[in-house]
Protein backbone atom coordinates (compact mmCIF):
# COMPACT_ATOMS: atom_id res chain seq x y z
CA UNK A 1 0.00 0.00 0.00
CA UNK A 2 1.02 3.66 -0.84
CA UNK A 3 0.79 4.59 2.64
CA UNK A 4 1.06 8.82 2.25
CA UNK A 5 -2.39 8.70 -0.06
CA UNK A 6 -3.61 5.12 1.24
CA UNK A 7 -3.95 3.44 -2.26
CA UNK A 8 -3.02 0.06 -2.48
CA UNK A 9 -1.07 -1.12 -4.91
CA UNK A 10 -2.87 -3.84 -6.73
CA UNK A 11 -6.72 -4.81 -6.38
CA UNK A 12 -5.01 -7.91 -4.62
CA UNK A 13 -4.11 -6.09 -1.56
CA UNK A 14 -8.06 -5.27 -1.37
CA UNK A 15 -8.70 -9.18 -0.50
CA UNK A 16 -10.07 -10.61 2.53
CA UNK A 17 -11.05 -8.34 5.86
CA UNK A 18 -14.95 -8.97 4.67
CA UNK A 19 -17.50 -7.67 6.65
CA UNK A 20 -20.36 -9.69 8.77
CA UNK A 21 -24.21 -8.60 8.75
CA UNK A 22 -26.45 -10.59 10.93
CA UNK A 23 -30.06 -11.01 9.47
CA UNK A 24 -33.32 -9.11 10.73
CA UNK A 25 -36.07 -9.92 8.69
CA UNK A 26 -35.22 -13.66 7.62
CA UNK A 27 -35.23 -15.81 10.79
CA UNK A 28 -35.73 -13.51 14.11
CA UNK A 29 -36.11 -16.85 16.44
CA UNK A 30 -33.32 -18.02 18.87
CA UNK A 31 -29.80 -17.40 18.21
CA UNK A 32 -28.80 -14.31 15.94
CA UNK A 33 -27.68 -15.60 12.57
CA UNK A 34 -24.87 -13.57 11.11
CA UNK A 35 -23.23 -13.39 7.00
CA UNK A 36 -19.77 -13.43 6.41
CA UNK A 37 -19.99 -11.95 3.37
CA UNK A 38 -17.25 -12.96 0.87
CA UNK A 39 -18.65 -11.03 -2.02
CA UNK A 40 -17.09 -8.22 -0.68
CA UNK A 41 -13.66 -9.67 -2.22
CA UNK A 42 -12.48 -7.70 -4.86
CA UNK A 43 -13.64 -11.26 -7.18
CA UNK A 44 -16.93 -11.49 -5.69
CA UNK A 45 -16.26 -14.81 -3.95
CA UNK A 46 -14.69 -16.52 -1.21
CA UNK A 47 -12.23 -18.02 -3.20
CA UNK A 48 -10.52 -14.83 -3.82
CA UNK A 49 -8.60 -15.92 -0.66
CA UNK A 50 -7.46 -19.44 -1.82
CA UNK A 51 -6.36 -17.95 -5.48
CA UNK A 52 -3.71 -15.90 -4.20
CA UNK A 53 -2.27 -19.32 -1.85
CA UNK A 54 -2.72 -21.58 -4.69
CA UNK A 55 -0.57 -18.98 -7.08
CA UNK A 56 1.79 -18.62 -4.70
CA UNK A 57 2.69 -22.09 -3.93
CA UNK A 58 2.92 -22.46 -7.31
CA UNK A 59 5.12 -19.94 -8.34
CA UNK A 60 7.36 -20.84 -4.63
CA UNK A 61 7.41 -24.63 -5.95
CA UNK A 62 8.71 -23.42 -9.19
CA UNK A 63 6.07 -24.78 -11.10
CA UNK A 64 4.77 -21.49 -12.37
CA UNK A 65 7.05 -19.08 -14.19
CA UNK A 66 6.52 -15.68 -15.64
CA UNK A 67 4.27 -15.41 -18.45
CA UNK A 68 3.22 -19.18 -18.05
CA UNK A 69 0.11 -20.45 -17.99
CA UNK A 70 -2.81 -20.78 -15.11
CA UNK A 71 -4.86 -24.21 -15.49
CA UNK A 72 -7.55 -25.22 -13.47
CA UNK A 73 -11.22 -26.92 -13.01
CA UNK A 74 -13.53 -25.12 -11.67
CA UNK A 75 -17.21 -24.50 -11.18
CA UNK A 76 -16.89 -20.75 -11.73
CA UNK A 77 -15.61 -18.57 -8.20
CA UNK A 78 -11.72 -20.40 -7.93
CA UNK A 79 -11.35 -19.34 -12.04
CA UNK A 80 -12.57 -15.87 -11.80
CA UNK A 81 -10.18 -15.42 -8.70
CA UNK A 82 -7.31 -16.76 -10.53
CA UNK A 83 -8.31 -15.17 -13.32
CA UNK A 84 -7.93 -11.82 -11.51
CA UNK A 85 -4.49 -12.57 -9.96
CA UNK A 86 -3.27 -14.16 -13.26
CA UNK A 87 -4.62 -10.19 -14.83
CA UNK A 88 -2.49 -8.33 -12.39
CA UNK A 89 0.98 -10.89 -12.44
CA UNK A 90 0.65 -10.98 -16.19
CA UNK A 91 -0.18 -14.71 -16.41
CA UNK A 92 -2.35 -16.35 -18.70
CA UNK A 93 -5.19 -18.38 -17.51
CA UNK A 94 -6.85 -21.89 -18.96
CA UNK A 95 -10.27 -22.93 -17.15
CA UNK A 96 -12.34 -25.82 -17.42
CA UNK A 97 -15.38 -25.86 -16.65
CA UNK A 98 -18.63 -28.12 -16.07
CA UNK A 99 -21.81 -27.44 -18.34
CA UNK A 100 -24.09 -27.07 -15.06
CA UNK A 101 -21.99 -23.55 -14.54
CA UNK A 102 -24.04 -20.67 -15.12
CA UNK A 103 -23.51 -18.90 -18.16
CA UNK A 104 -23.21 -15.23 -16.25
CA UNK A 105 -19.73 -16.69 -14.58
CA UNK A 106 -18.85 -17.52 -17.54
CA UNK A 107 -18.64 -14.54 -19.12
CA UNK A 108 -16.95 -12.99 -16.02
CA UNK A 109 -13.97 -15.58 -16.80
CA UNK A 110 -13.61 -14.12 -20.42
CA UNK A 111 -14.02 -10.68 -19.11
CA UNK A 112 -10.58 -11.06 -16.79
CA UNK A 113 -9.18 -12.25 -20.34
CA UNK A 114 -9.23 -16.87 -19.30
CA UNK A 115 -9.47 -19.03 -21.78
CA UNK A 116 -12.48 -21.11 -21.35
CA UNK A 117 -13.64 -24.85 -22.15
CA UNK A 118 -16.99 -25.81 -21.12
CA UNK A 119 -17.16 -29.79 -21.08
CA UNK A 120 -19.90 -32.53 -20.05
CA UNK A 121 -20.67 -32.28 -16.54
CA UNK A 122 -19.50 -36.13 -15.84
CA UNK A 123 -18.66 -38.31 -12.61
CA UNK A 124 -14.36 -37.87 -11.71
CA UNK A 125 -13.98 -41.68 -12.86
CA UNK A 126 -14.69 -39.96 -16.46
CA UNK A 127 -11.69 -39.45 -18.24
CA UNK A 128 -13.76 -36.43 -19.45
CA UNK A 129 -14.32 -34.86 -16.23
CA UNK A 130 -13.23 -31.61 -16.23
CA UNK A 131 -10.34 -32.10 -13.36
CA UNK A 132 -9.15 -34.82 -14.85
CA UNK A 133 -9.10 -32.32 -18.34
CA UNK A 134 -7.59 -29.59 -16.63
CA UNK A 135 -4.90 -31.94 -15.17
CA UNK A 136 -3.78 -33.34 -18.48
CA UNK A 137 -3.82 -30.38 -20.24
CA UNK A 138 -1.52 -28.54 -18.02
CA UNK A 139 0.93 -31.58 -18.36
CA UNK A 140 0.81 -31.17 -22.08
CA UNK A 141 1.48 -27.46 -21.98
CA UNK A 142 5.60 -25.66 -21.24
CA UNK A 143 5.56 -23.62 -18.01
CA UNK A 144 1.60 -24.24 -16.91
CA UNK A 145 0.62 -24.59 -13.77
CA UNK A 146 -2.32 -26.84 -12.40
CA UNK A 147 -3.48 -24.81 -9.56
CA UNK A 148 -5.15 -28.20 -8.00
CA UNK A 149 -7.89 -26.60 -5.35
CA UNK A 150 -9.06 -29.77 -4.68
CA UNK A 151 -5.88 -31.38 -3.71
CA UNK A 152 -3.35 -28.94 -2.65
CA UNK A 153 -2.98 -27.51 0.74
CA UNK A 154 -2.84 -23.89 0.18
CA UNK A 155 -6.73 -24.31 -0.29
CA UNK A 156 -7.73 -24.75 3.39
CA UNK A 157 -4.37 -23.09 4.67
CA UNK A 158 -5.50 -19.73 3.02
CA UNK A 159 -8.89 -20.20 5.14
CA UNK A 160 -7.37 -21.24 8.67
CA UNK A 161 -5.37 -18.28 7.98
CA UNK A 162 -7.59 -15.57 7.24
CA UNK A 163 -11.38 -16.30 7.48
CA UNK A 164 -10.98 -18.40 10.34
CA UNK A 165 -9.45 -15.59 12.51
CA UNK A 166 -11.55 -12.35 10.94
CA UNK A 167 -14.75 -14.79 12.05
CA UNK A 168 -13.74 -15.16 15.32
CA UNK A 169 -12.56 -11.66 16.05
CA UNK A 170 -16.18 -10.61 14.46
CA UNK A 171 -17.89 -12.60 16.23
CA UNK A 172 -16.40 -13.54 19.36
CA UNK A 173 -17.07 -16.08 22.15
CA UNK A 174 -20.62 -15.78 21.36
CA UNK A 175 -20.15 -18.11 18.25
CA UNK A 176 -21.58 -21.09 18.86
CA UNK A 177 -21.94 -22.34 15.53
CA UNK A 178 -20.21 -22.16 11.61
CA UNK A 179 -21.88 -23.23 8.35
CA UNK A 180 -20.31 -23.54 5.05
CA UNK A 181 -20.54 -26.05 2.50
CA UNK A 182 -18.24 -28.03 0.50
CA UNK A 183 -17.20 -28.02 -2.78
CA UNK A 184 -13.37 -28.78 -2.20
CA UNK A 185 -13.68 -28.41 1.28
CA UNK A 186 -11.16 -25.94 1.88
CA UNK A 187 -13.40 -22.79 3.59
CA UNK A 188 -15.20 -25.00 6.10
CA UNK A 189 -11.54 -27.63 6.86
CA UNK A 190 -9.84 -24.25 6.98
CA UNK A 191 -12.31 -21.94 9.16
CA UNK A 192 -13.63 -25.01 11.03
CA UNK A 193 -10.49 -26.10 12.63
CA UNK A 194 -9.19 -22.45 13.78
CA UNK A 195 -12.59 -22.03 15.01
CA UNK A 196 -12.38 -25.31 16.93
CA UNK A 197 -8.87 -24.17 18.20
CA UNK A 198 -10.93 -21.19 20.19
CA UNK A 199 -13.37 -23.00 21.24
CA UNK A 200 -13.89 -26.61 21.05
CA UNK A 201 -17.57 -26.14 21.60
CA UNK A 202 -18.07 -24.28 18.62
CA UNK A 203 -20.36 -26.52 15.80
CA UNK A 204 -19.30 -27.01 12.46
CA UNK A 205 -22.17 -27.84 10.41
CA UNK A 206 -21.94 -28.69 6.71
CA UNK A 207 -24.81 -27.67 4.13
CA UNK A 208 -25.02 -30.06 1.30
CA UNK A 209 -26.81 -30.39 -1.80
CA UNK A 210 -29.72 -33.24 -1.53
CA UNK A 211 -27.42 -35.71 -4.13
CA UNK A 212 -24.11 -34.88 -2.62
CA UNK A 213 -22.27 -38.07 -1.07
CA UNK A 214 -21.20 -35.88 1.87
CA UNK A 215 -24.95 -36.55 3.49
CA UNK A 216 -25.10 -40.28 2.44
CA UNK A 217 -26.67 -42.41 0.02
CA UNK A 218 -25.82 -42.69 -3.99
CA UNK A 219 -24.63 -39.40 -6.05
CA UNK A 220 -27.35 -37.60 -7.94
CA UNK A 221 -27.24 -34.44 -10.16
CA UNK A 222 -28.42 -31.58 -8.38
CA UNK A 223 -28.30 -27.67 -9.56
CA UNK A 224 -26.58 -25.98 -6.83
CA UNK A 225 -23.23 -24.73 -8.06
CA UNK A 226 -19.92 -24.64 -5.89
CA UNK A 227 -20.74 -27.05 -3.34
CA UNK A 228 -21.59 -31.04 -2.82
CA UNK A 229 -19.34 -33.79 -4.54
CA UNK A 230 -19.74 -37.33 -6.12
CA UNK A 231 -16.25 -37.91 -3.90
CA UNK A 232 -14.35 -37.02 -0.96
CA UNK A 233 -11.74 -34.29 -2.43
CA UNK A 234 -8.37 -34.37 -0.41
CA UNK A 235 -8.67 -30.39 0.67
CA UNK A 236 -11.62 -31.93 2.74
CA UNK A 237 -11.06 -32.91 6.68
CA UNK A 238 -13.93 -34.63 7.90
CA UNK A 239 -12.86 -35.07 11.31
CA UNK A 240 -13.69 -31.41 11.53
CA UNK A 241 -17.18 -31.18 10.58
CA UNK A 242 -19.22 -32.31 13.43
CA UNK A 243 -22.59 -32.87 11.08
CA UNK A 244 -24.15 -32.63 7.92
CA UNK A 245 -27.07 -31.38 6.84
CA UNK A 246 -28.94 -31.82 3.29
CA UNK A 247 -30.91 -28.85 1.50
CA UNK A 248 -32.67 -29.39 -1.71
CA UNK A 249 -32.28 -27.19 -4.96
CA UNK A 250 -35.97 -25.29 -4.04
CA UNK A 251 -34.83 -24.67 -0.40
CA UNK A 252 -31.74 -22.95 -1.55
CA UNK A 253 -33.24 -21.13 -4.36
CA UNK A 254 -36.27 -19.85 -2.29
CA UNK A 255 -33.99 -19.06 0.55
CA UNK A 256 -31.29 -16.73 -1.85
CA UNK A 257 -34.60 -14.81 -3.13
CA UNK A 258 -35.68 -14.18 0.07
CA UNK A 259 -32.13 -12.63 1.68
CA UNK A 260 -32.12 -10.14 -1.59
CA UNK A 261 -35.74 -9.44 -0.66
CA UNK A 262 -35.98 -9.11 2.89
CA UNK A 263 -32.58 -8.70 3.92
CA UNK A 264 -30.79 -7.09 0.25
CA UNK A 265 -28.50 -9.05 0.39
CA UNK A 266 -27.93 -10.44 -3.23
CA UNK A 267 -26.13 -13.95 -3.26
CA UNK A 268 -25.82 -16.92 -4.68
CA UNK A 269 -27.80 -20.52 -4.11
CA UNK A 270 -24.74 -22.15 -2.14
CA UNK A 271 -25.26 -19.06 0.40
CA UNK A 272 -29.20 -19.74 0.21
CA UNK A 273 -28.31 -23.44 1.48
CA UNK A 274 -26.43 -22.53 4.26
CA UNK A 275 -28.98 -20.24 5.77
CA UNK A 276 -31.30 -22.72 5.31
CA UNK A 277 -29.53 -24.79 7.84
CA UNK A 278 -27.88 -21.79 10.25
CA UNK A 279 -31.66 -20.61 10.86
CA UNK A 280 -32.36 -24.62 11.61
CA UNK A 281 -29.55 -24.67 14.38
CA UNK A 282 -30.43 -20.98 15.80
CA UNK A 283 -34.14 -21.65 15.92
CA UNK A 284 -32.05 -24.19 18.68
CA UNK A 285 -30.31 -21.97 20.78
CA UNK A 286 -30.98 -18.78 23.05
CA UNK A 287 -30.66 -14.97 21.96
CA UNK A 288 -27.33 -14.96 23.61
CA UNK A 289 -25.53 -16.98 20.74
CA UNK A 290 -24.62 -16.90 17.17
CA UNK A 291 -24.45 -18.87 13.78
CA UNK A 292 -22.49 -17.19 11.41
CA UNK A 293 -23.02 -18.58 7.66
CA UNK A 294 -20.86 -17.99 4.81
CA UNK A 295 -21.82 -16.09 2.30
CA UNK A 296 -19.42 -17.08 -0.59
CA UNK A 297 -20.34 -14.98 -3.74
CA UNK A 298 -22.89 -12.47 -5.33
CA UNK A 299 -25.82 -13.39 -6.73
CA UNK A 300 -25.01 -11.77 -9.74
CA UNK A 301 -23.14 -14.69 -10.72
CA UNK A 302 -26.73 -15.87 -11.30
CA UNK A 303 -28.79 -13.43 -12.65
CA UNK A 304 -29.42 -16.03 -15.62
CA UNK A 305 -30.10 -18.90 -13.61
CA UNK A 306 -32.48 -19.43 -11.00
CA UNK A 307 -33.13 -15.20 -10.06
CA UNK A 308 -34.61 -15.31 -13.54
CA UNK A 309 -36.91 -18.53 -12.89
Amino acid sequence: MNVANNVLSSVLEAVGDTPMVGLRRVGVQGAEVALKLEAMNPGGSAKDRIALSLIATAEQEGRLRPGGTIVEATAGNTGIALAMVAAVRGYHALFFVPDKMSVDKIRLLKAYGAEVRVVKDVPREDPENYQNLARIAAEEMDNAAYMGQFELGANPLAHYQTTGPEIWRQAGPALAAFVAGAGTGGTISGVGRYLKEQDPAIQIVGADPVGSIFTGGPFQPFRIEGMGEDYYPSTLDTQVVDRWVAVSDQQAFTMAKRLAREEGLLVGGSTGAMVVVALQIAAQLPPDRMVVALAADTGRNYLSGFFAE
